[in-house]
């Protein structure tokens, strides 16, 4: 009997491990929350000198925001993505930040947006793409390296490593399609990454995403299955 509960253990332990495909799924965070998340299980093999992270979301929260947190226990905001205000985009890596203010867009309807964030420490250019269309490079700690023992949260910003979750900076809404390298994604391959075309250097992948949900966070089919 202890042998097969034993058993039982250790398949329900592989399962819950497990890599996911998630096309045409959405993690739909219903409510403000404190504590509602989802911790990806992510090896990185060694310091990040680079990355790209894309996205997508819908939100109508008019507050600010968490969308993707990378905390280590030296720095909570290693890598945070943010949205402070409905034209604003943020990110931090370490202390500092750089801010993307966007023209304010007249009678648009609520949707989809999907974002890829970019950032090299050979240059310190951050570049952010919105809907496939790259804005003005920012610079952002040049020379810097981030270290790979991580916390990597979906929809809350960390204050401690793991957890310190504010309800007021948490997401409310709908994100699909995580993907991360540890290099700079060019114009031409973020607009096949928006297109659905999975490159394979990644780091996170949504249709191979191993995670843990913790709290009131649900997976469910997408309601659109078109690309932003």
């Amino acid at each position: 009997m202890k042998v097969m509960l034993c058993l039982l253990f250790l398949v329900s332990l592989v399962e819950s491990l497990a890599q996911e495909d998630l096309q045409k799924k959405v993690f739909v965070f219903p409510v403000e929350s404190d504590s509602a998340a989802v911790f990806l299980n992510v090896s990185i093999p060694q310091p990040l000198t680079s990355f790209t992270i894309c996205l997508k979301y819908y939100s109508l929260l008019t507050r600010e925001y968490s969308l993707f947190s990378y905390a280590t226990k030296e720095q909570f905001n290693q890598i945070l993505v943010i949205k402070p205000s409905q034209n604003q985009y943020r990110l931090w890596l370490g202390p500092v930040y750089v801010t993307f203010i966007l023209p304010e867009k007249k009678d648009s309807k609520p949707g989809w947006e999907h974002i890829c964030v970019s950032w090299a420490s050979a240059t310190g250019l951050v570049t952010l793409w919105l809907d496939g269309e790259p804005l003005p490079r920012m610079g952002l700690q040049k020379g810097y390296s981030i270290s790979p023992e991580a916390s990597i949260v979906l929809g809350q910003d960390q204050d401690s490593f793991g957890g310190g979750f504010d309800a007021s900076q948490s997401f409310v809404g709908e994100m699909k399609d995580l993907y991360m390298w540890d290099r700079v994604l060019n114009t031409d391959e973020v607009g096949l990454v928006l297109s659905d075309y999975v490159f394979s250097d990644y780091l996170i992948n949504w249709r191979a995403l191993n995670y843990e949900i913790k709290n009131y966070v649900i997976l469910e089919p997408s309601l659109s299955y078109s690309t932003c």
